[in-house]
């Protein structure tokens, strides 16, 4: 809670007999009214005293409150599309009561809703990623390329960026299954550990590499998830010299998925395209067997659109 502290001192030069000094202490009076009508001359001094909170700093323009209700937005891809106060809480930083406001301020204007329990995301919500997929036609470019490798292979196919140090997914074309693996257009995956965060990996400098692992909490999230900086290391040297990564139930128990890196006419690797199967369904020698050739051959045919 900030506390103000702020002293006004009235000096009257023309009469010092009516009023000397007037102090005026806002912690106390809400509203200070002087009239100064009869006065030819005044001089007023005021002295403004901030205590400061011990929170991070941030640019003198910025608000907090944006940031926060961002944060929550961004929340929704990573809980199932579904949130509670106390989550939304704990993901933005903000207190419950700060939380819960935005929650509800973004229920009001329509871009979730409340059953009384969680907070779930509207079709509103594309509006905002509009202004991305129009200034930015990355996706759009992808999208049939996309669907093309999809129809060839039968499984799904996405796009990933990479974002903050995670693989985030612009594009993808989804396989019609009974069982979905939960990657949804801007889902986000730990680079270390998934597929297509190994292939944008690789395309930065050993020293880069290591400052990255050096500030990530690496996380086994199953028992095969390599999380030892030495096995990530080498893993995205494997990457980078033989021009895929393949992620056996790394990510998540089951899943298996296959990565390879977009270049632009200019060689500037752009993205990482993928394809993800269920490891009860489709072998590690299938995937790079089958799946690695459709893969290479439509990730040119993107960059060559680019």
């Amino acid at each position: 809670m900030f506390e103000y502290r702020t002293i006004v001192q009235v000096t009257i030069t023309s009469n010092p007999a009516q009023v000397n000094l007037a102090k005026v202490n806002l912690a106390q009076v809400n509203l200070a009214k002087v009239n100064l009508a009869p006065v030819n001359m005044t001089q007023v001094t005021m002295t403004n005293e901030r205590a400061t909170p011990d929170v991070p700093r941030r640019m003198p323009e910025g608000m907090a409150g944006l940031a926060k209700g961002l944060a929550i937005l961004e929340a929704f891809a990573g809980n199932k599309g579904r949130l509670t106060v106390a989550e939304a809480a704990r993901a933005s930083g903000a207190t419950r009561a700060s939380a819960r406001r935005c929650l509800l301020t973004l229920t009001e204007l329509g871009y979730v809703e409340y059953d009384g329990k969680f907070f779930r995301p509207q079709p509103r919500l594309l509006s905002l990623s509009g202004a991305y997929s129009e200034c930015r036609t990355l996706p759009q470019i992808a999208q049939p390329i996309l669907a093309a490798a999809r129809d060839e292979l039968a499984e799904s196919v996405s796009l990933a960026i990479l974002d903050k140090d995670a693989a985030l997914f612009i594009a993808r074309a989804e396989a019609e299954r009974l069982i979905s693996s939960g990657i949804l257009i801007g889902a986000r995956a730990p680079a270390y550990c998934s597929a297509t965060g190994r292939v944008l990996l690789s395309d930065w400098d050993e020293q880069k590499l290591r400052n990255y692992l050096d500030r990530t909490a690496l996380v086994a999230r199953t028992k095969h998830t390599l999380a030892k900086k030495p096995a990530i290391l080498d893993a995205v040297r494997t990457v980078r010299k033989q021009g895929f990564a393949l992620v056996d139930e790394e990510l998540e128990l089951g899943l298996r998925s296959i990565a390879v890196p977009v270049f632009d006419s200019r060689r500037n690797l752009v993205g990482a395209m993928s394809a993800s199967a269920s490891s009860a369904r489709v072998s590690v020698a299938q995937m790079t067997r089958n799946f690695l050739p459709v893969l290479q051959r439509y990730s040119q045919r993107l960059g060559k659109a680019l």
